[in-house]
Order: structure tokens, then sequence, then C-alpha cells
């Protein structure tokens, strides 16, 4: 396959995933989005509305609309910025609130930092699609919120949760199969791809210096100087907690820490991450199985490997290895991003009721999980990967 034909199949692709989107995922009725839509397209009516699937909506379809200038993804873009600012903007305490119910009423109003970072990543993105002031202005408030409540002084990082009211909470946890501890890799990534993506509308000198100290962290502490993998979770000193390699989370981040040094135009940085993307890189293919699809994780104290395939990895792929190639010329990462797009039509693509199964057994047997939709099955990994290889593809054709 060449190039003009990958970008051919995954422009088709992003456009068949957004209708999925537009055509199911409306709550006609009570406003917003879904909370929970299952393979066969049924919705639960009733599910709780999540901070991550709202703010994920709102920077796909604003992306989508950047690409394409298509008024229907604008009109989506519209919805989910007004119900986010209605329902889910924390007017007393400042920040978003984790999840509210069907309704739109307050569910759960604790300060994940991790939310706080995708609903700026999606107004940076809404604003640069409309020019929406009040979109800019919400994502600066929330910037300085994390950097007054969330960052750490002493050790430098960012602590991951917080009450409604922003003081100290018990559990840190992002989901039940987290570990409860004061900082993770995954707030860090997610952190530094939203101000990366504010700088971008927003040259302001603090949030400048904020990106360039996320750099170092994961230099100075989450990058695995041995392995080249993400160490997962810490406590507030940097001591590492966890063993487990996340393979999605590896190529993902090779390619968006890059992205983050380039967003401030730092040499040296931008440097150290050309070499540190394909370090990350090589070591995430540890992971690839025989069809070039990534497995989820592996624990090498028990060496354990947790032979499922989620589809959010496999869009990573396509972008990471993408990254490497454009990076070392090395015709291997190419052909990995190609095969694992390969795969992904193949077996993740659901051709039937559309959109992408949420993962597979070691079999390619369909997982118990059966969201299409739900509060963490959002637009944003597939669609940004079809996303990044037209603009990567159409900026190597233009060059």
């Amino acid at each position: 396959m060449n190039l003009k034909i990958y970008k051919k199949e995954v422009k088709k692709e992003l456009h068949t995933i957004l209708a999925w989107w537009i055509k199911y995922a409306l709550d006609k009725k009570n406003g917003g989005f879904y909370g929970k839509i299952n393979n066969t397209n049924s919705c639960t009516p009733e599910a709780i509305k999540g901070l991550v699937l709202n703010t994920r909506i709102l920077y796909t379809f604003s992306s989508a609309f950047l690409l394409t200038a298509k008024k229907s993804y604008l009109s989506i873009a519209d919805r989910a910025f007004n119900y986010l600012i209605a329902n889910f903007l924390d007017t007393e305490n400042g920040g978003f609130y984790w999840s509210v119910n069907y309704k739109g009423k307050l569910d759960d109003g604790k300060k994940q930092v991790y939310g706080q970072a995708f609903a700026i990543y999606a107004l940076a993105e809404y604003y640069k699609a409309t020019s929406n002031t009040k979109a800019l202005e919400t994502a600066k408030n929330c910037f300085e919120l994390i950097e007054k409540h969330s960052f750490d002084p002493i050790n430098t990082g960012y602590l991951e949760a917080f009450t409604q009211s922003w003081s100290p909470i018990e559990d840190l946890r992002l989901s039940d199969k987290d570990q409860n501890e004061k900082k993770s890799m995954n707030t860090h990534l997610h952190i530094i791809e939203a101000y990366a993506n504010l700088y971008t509308i927003w040259k302001n000198e603090q949030l400048e210096r904020a990106i360039d100290q996320l750099l170092n962290n994961f230099k100075q502490h989450i990058i695995n100087p041995i392995n080249s993998h993400l160490n997962l979770f810490f406590n507030e000193k940097w001591q590492i907690k966890s063993t487990s390699i996340s393979f999605g989370h590896d190529i993902e981040a090779a390619w968006l820490l890059l992205e983050a040094a380039e967003s401030i135009n730092c040499k040296q940085q931008i440097e150290d991450f050309k070499a540190i993307a394909l370090q990350i890189t090589k070591a995430s293919t540890k992971g690839l199985n025989d069809d070039r699809a990534l497995w989820y994780e592996f624990d090498p104290i028990n060496q354990h490997l947790t032979k499922e395939i989620h589809w959010w990895p496999q869009a990573e792929a396509m972008v990471g290895f993408f990254n490497a190639w454009q990076i070392s010329k090395d015709e291997t990462y190419l052909t990995n991003s190609l095969k694992t797009w390969s795969f992904i039509k193949n077996h993740l693509v659901d051709t039937k009721n559309g959109e992408w199964f949420w993962g597979l057994n070691s079999d390619y047997s369909l997982m118990k999980q059966q969201d299409k939709a739900g509060f963490w099955k959002c637009p944003y990994h597939n669609s940004r990967a079809c996303i990044e290889i037209i603009k990567r593809i159409s900026n190597i054709s233009r060059a």
C-alpha cells in the first residue's frame, strides 16, 4: 500500500466514524450525548455522562472541522461545547465535574486532573475552530487552577485528584484498575498534551515553562532509562510504585512528547525527543504480535502478558510508527503503521454496526466489554489517528 491509498482509506474511515457518532450518540431528549451505547447501537438512556467522553467529543469534532470545514462537524462541536459549559463547569469552585447524570445534573464533582487536562485540550481545539473567546478564557482558567492546586512546587509534577472544592482527596485513582498513587504517567501525558495545544493559541510564558518542565519530568522520572518504557505510577517524590508496561501509552507518548517539544519550538528539546521517540517506539515493538497489533500490558515481575487487543493502542500505533518512520526513514516503521491499519480494518472496524469494537481476546474473539460509546470509549483515539495520518501524508506530498 502506498501513502496515497493509506490517506484515502483513513479519510474514508474518519468520515465513517464521525457519521456513526452523529447518528447514534446525540441525546435529543436530555441534551448532550448518551453516556453508553453498545455493539448493536442500543443506548442506555440513563447512563452517567462522563467528562472524558464529552471533552473528547468536543476535541474530535473541532479537529475534524478544522481539517474538512464540514459544517455538520462544527454543529456537533458547538453542541459539545454548550453542554460542557452548561452542565460540567463548576461555576463556584472552578474546573469541571467528573460526571453528571443523564439529565445533566451533578453526579461526581471531584476534580480529576486528567479530566481537567482534557477540558483544556478540547477547549483549545474548539477555539481554533471558532475563535470563541469563552472557550479560550475557560481553558486559561483551567490551566491556572491546575497550576495552583495540582502542581507540586517541591518535587515538580502534578498530583492526581482533588475534591469538588479542590481539597485533598483519599482516592486519587482515575479508574478502578489504577493504583492509588499521588502521580501517574497517564495524567502527566495528557497534561502536556493539553498544555501544548493551548500554547499554540496562547503564547504565555508560564505555560511555556510548564511544558518545558513536563518534558524534563518525562526525561528524568517517567521514561525508564534502562528499557525505554514508561513508568506508570509514583509517589509525590517520584519514587516508582509500579512495574507494568503499557504498550499503548508507550507508542502514544512517543509522538505526543515530540509534538509538545515542537509546540514551544525549543531546539534542544526537539532534538532530545526525536531521539527519545525512536527509543520508546522501538521499545513498544516488544508488544507487537505477528499481525502487528499491540498487546495490552506486560508485567515483567511475573512475566505476565495481558493478551488483549484494545482499540486505542492500535490507533496510537498507526501514528507512533508513522512518526518514527518520518524521523528515521526506517521503512520498518512505515510497514508497522500500515500493517496495524490493516489489522484494524480486518478485526476492529465493525462493518455491520459501525465504529470500532472495544477490543479482542488473544484468539481475536470479541472482549466482553461491549461499549461503542461510554465513559472511556470515545471518538478521540481513532478519529485523531485518521486526522494525524491525513495531515502527515499531506505534508509529505507538499514537501
